[in-house]
C-alpha cells in the first residue's frame, strides 16, 4: 500500500491523544496529499458528505526492525503480537483479545477512524486540503485510503457495545490556568479541555489514589502540565 496523505494537528507525540475518534469534537486536523495524489478530481463529490472514514498506520508504533530496505513501514510480523491486550476502559488491568478492542498493538498496525469533514481548501502548492475534526491521529500519522462515511449503511443504533458499555467513563471537572488559555485559540482551548475531561493519564493511573503526580504532554507547541486530585484535572 502507498501513503496517499498525511495528517497535521497540534499532537506530536501520542500522549494526550483522544483514544477514540469523535471523543474531541474541537480537534481540528489538516489532511495533506502527497504530491502524487494531489489530483483534484480525486475528491470530486467529496464535499457532499459530512463525514468520511479514514484507514490509517500506527506509525508511532513501528520499531526499526518494521521498516523496510526502503524506509517504509512494514506489516507487524505474526510472531510479534499478542492474542491479548489491556484495554484502558478497563483500567489496563484486565485483558481481552485483541481482536475485541481497538489497541494500536495489532498483527498488522492498521487504523481506522470516522472524522468530521469541515471543509476542503486549497492550499498553494499543497492542492486542495481536508479540514476534520474529531481525528484521533497524531501529527504526521501517514493515511492510506480515505471512504465516505455513508449513514444508511455504516450506522447502527442498535448496535450492542461489549465491556465498553459496561464500563462507562466518568469525566472529569477541568480547570485551565488563564497564562496557558490566553495563548491558545477558542478551537484549541476547547479541544483541550475535552482532551482532559477523558483523563489522558495512562490507564493503570487513571482511577487511582491521587499521589500527587504532574504529568506532561505536548499540544499546540506547548509543553502542558496537569495534575488530578479529586475528580478534577488541573492544567498549567
Amino acid at each position: 500500500m502507498e501513503v496517499i496523505a498525511r495528517i497535521h494537528n497540534d499532537f506530536p507525540t501520542k500522549f494526550g491523544l483522544p483514544r477514540q475518534s469523535g471523543l474531541a469534537p474541537s480537534l481540528r486536523s489538516r489532511i495533506v496529499f502527497e504530491p502524487a495524489f494531489r489530483v483534484p478530481e480525486a475528491l470530486r463529490g467529496l464535499d457532499g458528505f459530512s463525514h468520511i472514514w479514514l484507514i490509517w498506520g500506527f506509525s508511532a508504533n513501528e520499531t526499526p526492525a518494521s521498516q523496510s530496505a526502503a524506509g517504509r513501514p512494514t506489516p507487524a510480523l505474526s510472531g510479534h503480537w499478542s492474542p491479548t491486550v489491556r484495554p484502558p476502559r478497563l483500567g489496563g488491568n484486565v485483558r481481552m483479545g485483541v481482536f475485541a478492542t481497538r489497541s494500536p498493538f495489532r498483527p498488522n498496525p492498521i487504523g481506522l477512524s470516522s472524522v468530521r469533514l469541515e471543509g476542503i481548501e486549497s492550499d498553494g502548492d499543497n492542492g486542495l486540503v481536508l479540514i476534520v475534526s474529531g481525528a484521533d491521529l497524531m501529527d504526521g500519522t501517514p493515511i492510506y485510503d480515505i471512504k465516505p462515511y455513508l449513514p444508511g449503511a455504516d450506522s447502527h443504533p442498535e448496535a450492542t457495545d461489549g465491556f465498553v458499555g459496561a464500563n462507562p467513563q466518568t469525566l472529569l471537572e477541568v480547570e485551565i490556568d488563564p497564562s496557558l488559555a490566553a495563548g491558545l485559540t477558542d478551537d484549541q482551548l476547547a479541544a483541550l479541555r475535552e482532551i482532559l475531561a477523558q483523563d489522558p493519564r495512562p490507564a493503570y493511573h487513571a482511577g487511582q489514589p491521587d499521589v500527587g503526580r504532574t504529568y506532561g504532554m505536548s499540544y499546540a507547541g506547548r509543553d502542558i502540565h496537569f495534575v488530578v486530585s479529586s475528580g478534577i484535572i488541573r492544567a498549567f
